[in-house]
């Protein structure tokens, strides 16, 4: 961290996750003069540790600031790096610019990340083998969506973070374990944050908080007499099974966004953040142990497995106004029954039984993550777990052995996303010099639209400033 040139910047960002990167990078590439403050709660990248990923736990240990969730790089430092080139899923940014606009801010974006590194090799729906998946799933009515995704591996993304890290600490002050408490106008013109470091005032401000924030951003913004708007809630499970099954949609196209509408219910399944060869791990949000994917590059890193999330959208109407703790609530049910994530074979969830550790020790599947067997039955809504099942069904016409008994599901996985707020389309609050980017403000989900967003809102205050 560089030292503090003083208590007063012209921008000050919350959260360093990638929105909040590309924010930063963005403001002292075209104004180097600009004194920028980078906010994050949590450690530097290089001070972030799991004890699972570490192989000094098995099962979470409830840190005091999870390093998965939270530190420069935000959760996507854990993440295998998928990033993905669409304006077809990955958020809302395409309410605020048009389609060309945030092609032209993810190019952009990438250009970046390769000249710190970043591989140049992406995978694409656009190919005769992917035309094949896509027509052959056209027939079982699941929808594969159109992508050019790039697979920066888990390790390979945290080495590309550090590397911007030590750029930007050179360039503006980086304050790592600065936990901004909360936030408010001044009277004089600009805003003034209570940190963990002391008070930091600012002329601009931008709200990157990263889904861990979420939260709290919502919060924040209703005292400020800003009323979200509410977004929808990512529900579901990650689906574990040998990586045979799912190796010819997966080497056709790497990562797989699956589309389904349910025919009981009319709702929307999506597949997300395929894993091929991958590894199921925890996150840790405020005390909620929900689980995600994890995916390297280096071949002795990888497994015998391929997981996926299957994620349920609903979108909500008034009087509901959470979310997030709607997501949340639903987690701690799973944490409640297993103390952490609970696993069940699709094969004793369609027949009624809890799976047990006997049932495990038969299984052909062998879990990548050490997580409790049980119900989940007893912990997602009825309407929930059937628009899963019979997105699995679905699946199974596809890729053959979806279905079998042993498929492994881990529960629950949810992406939680702040309520947005009204936005212009610069990214600027009603509250004038206000900023929000990236996922935790409801914006966007996945790295590439996360850094776009970063990026235009650096512009828009660029564009005052000037």
């Amino acid at each position: 961290m560089t030292a503090a040139r003083s208590g007063e910047y012209d921008v000050a960002i919350i959260g360093a996750g990638i929105a909040g990167i590309f924010a930063a990078y963005e403001l002292v590439t075209r104004r180097p003069d600009l004194k920028v403050a980078l906010l994050e709660q949590g450690p530097a990248i290089g001070r972030r540790s799991c004890p699972i990923i570490d192989k000094r736990s098995d099962s979470c240990v409830d840190c005091p600031t999870c390093s998965i969730m939270r530190g420069f790089g935000g959760a996507g430092a854990f993440s295998d790096g998928k990033f993905n080139f669409t304006t077809q899923f990955g958020g809302w940014l395409g309410d605020y610019v048009g389609p060309d606009e945030v092609m032209a801010l993810i190019e952009y974006v990438d250009r970046v990340n390769v000249a710190f590194g970043a591989t140049e090799e992406s995978f694409s729906t656009y190919t005769e083998e992917a035309d094949r998946i896509r027509r052959l799933a056209l027939g079982y009515d699941l929808h594969l969506l159109d992508a050019r995704c790039k697979h920066l591996g888990t390790e390979k993304n945290r080495e590309l973070l550090a590397k911007q890290h030590q750029w930007l600490t050179e360039r503006l002050d980086v304050m790592c374990n600065a936990k901004v408490h909360a936030f408010s106008p001044r009277k004089d013109g600009g805003f003034a944050l209570e940190t963990a470091k002391g008070t930091v005032g600012c002329r601009f401000l931008v709200a990157a908080p990263g889904r861990s924030g979420a939260e709290w951003f919502t919060g924040q913004c209703r005292g400020l007499g800003l009323e979200p708007i509410n977004n929808q809630v990512d529900l579901g499970v990650r689906v574990e099974l040998p990586a045979a099954v799912f190796k010819h949609v997966t080497d056709a196209v790497y990562e797989a966004k699956l589309l389904y509408r349910t025919k009981q219910y009319k709702d929307q399944v999506r597949t997300f953040c395929m894993n091929p060869y991958g590894h199921v791990v925890t996150e840790n949000t405020d005390g909620i142990i929900t689980v995600n994917g994890h995916s390297y590059t280096d071949p002795k890193l990888r497994s015998e497995n391929t997981n996926f999330a299957l994620l349920v959208s609903n979108r909500f109407t008034s009087p509901f106004r959470e979310p997030y703790q709607y997501g949340k609530r639903i987690a701690s049910l799973s944490n409640m029954l297993g103390g952490g994530v609970l696993m069940q074979r699709y094969g004793d969830l369609i027949s009624g039984n809890r799976t047990n550790a006997h049932r495990m020790e038969q299984s052909f599947v062998r879990p990548t993550l050490d997580a409790t067997p049980g119900d989940l039955s007893l912990v997602l809504p009825k309407r929930h777990l059937d628009n899963l099942i019979e997105m699995i069904q679905a699946l199974d016409r596809l890729a053959p052995g979806t279905a079998n008994h042993d498929t492994l599901l881990y529960g629950v996985e949810v992406k939680f996303y702040s309520a947005r707020l009204t936005l212009t389309s610069e990214l600027e609050t009603q509250l004038p010099g206000f900023f929000a980017a990236g996922d935790g403000a409801g914006i966007t989900r996945g790295l590439s639209q996360a850094g776009a967003s970063g990026v235009l809102a650096a512009r828009g205050i660029l564009k005052r400033l000037a």
